[in-house]
C-alpha cells in the first residue's frame, strides 16, 4: 500500500467501518430496495440463514487457529488465518444482507416470555458486539496491509487485533445462538 495509506489508517479504518455500517444500516432500514437486486430462488434464500451458521462456526475455527499462529511466531498462517476471517466475515455479511433486503427479519418462532428474555437481550448483545468489532477489525488489518510484519511490532496491531478478535469470536458465537433460536430450538 501507499505511503499514504501507511500514514492514514484511522482515517482509512474511520471510512471503511463507516461505510460497512452504513451498507448494513440501509439494508436493515429498508433503504435498498429488493428491485436493485436480482432475486434468488426460495430454496437459496432459505439456505441462507444455514449456510452463515456454517460460515459464522469456520470463522470462529479461523480466528482461533490464527491466534494460535502467532502464539506460535508463525506470522504468514496468522496472516492467512485473519485474512480468511475476514473473507468468511464478508460473506456472512453479504449473504445475511442479501437475504433481509429479499425476505426480512425473521420472526421468532419461541413463547413470547423466551423472546422477551432470552432472544432480545441476547440478540441485542450479539449485534452491538458486531457493530464494535468492526472498526477494530479494519483497523489490525490495515495495519497489517499497510507495514511489514516487523514494524508491527511497533504499532497497536496486537492490541487492536486482540481486541477485534475477543469481540468477532463472541459476536459469530452469539450469531450461532441466535441461529439455533430461530431455526432449531424453537
Amino acid at each position: 500500500m501507499s505511503d499514504w495509506a501507511r500514514e492514514n489508517v484511522s482515517v482509512l479504518t474511520a471510512v471503511a467501518s463507516a461505510v460497512a455500517l452504513a451498507l448494513v444500516f440501509a439494508a436493515v432500514g429498508g433503504v435498498v430496495p429488493s428491485s436493485a437486486l436480482p432475486r434468488a430462488s426460495d430454496a437459496v434464500l432459505a439456505a441462507i440463514p444455514h449456510f452463515n451458521a456454517v460460515v459464522s462456526a469456520t470463522a470462529i475455527a479461523t480466528i482461533l487457529l490464527g491466534w494460535r499462529a502467532i502464539a506460535r511466531n508463525n506470522v504468514t498462517r496468522h496472516r492467512n488465518f485473519m485474512v480468511a476471517s475476514f473473507a468468511l466475515f464478508v460473506a456472512f455479511l453479504g449473504a445475511y444482507l442479501y437475504r433481509l433486503i429479499h425476505v426480512g427479519t425473521t420472526e421468532f418462532p419461541g413463547p413470547e416470555l423466551a423472546y422477551s428474555y432470552v432472544y432480545l437481550p441476547f440478540l441485542a448483545v450479539h449485534i452491538l458486539l458486531a457493530i464494535v468489532c468492526v472498526p477494530f477489525v479494519f483497523h489490525a488489518l490495515f495495519l497489517a496491509a499497510t507495514r511489514p510484519y516487523e514494524d508491527l511490532y511497533q504499532t497497536r496491531h496486537s492490541q487492536v487485533g486482540f481486541v477485534g478478535a475477543v469481540l468477532w469470536l463472541i459476536s459469530f458465537t452469539m450469531g450461532i445462538g441466535v441461529y439455533l433460536m430461530l431455526y432449531l430450538i424453537y
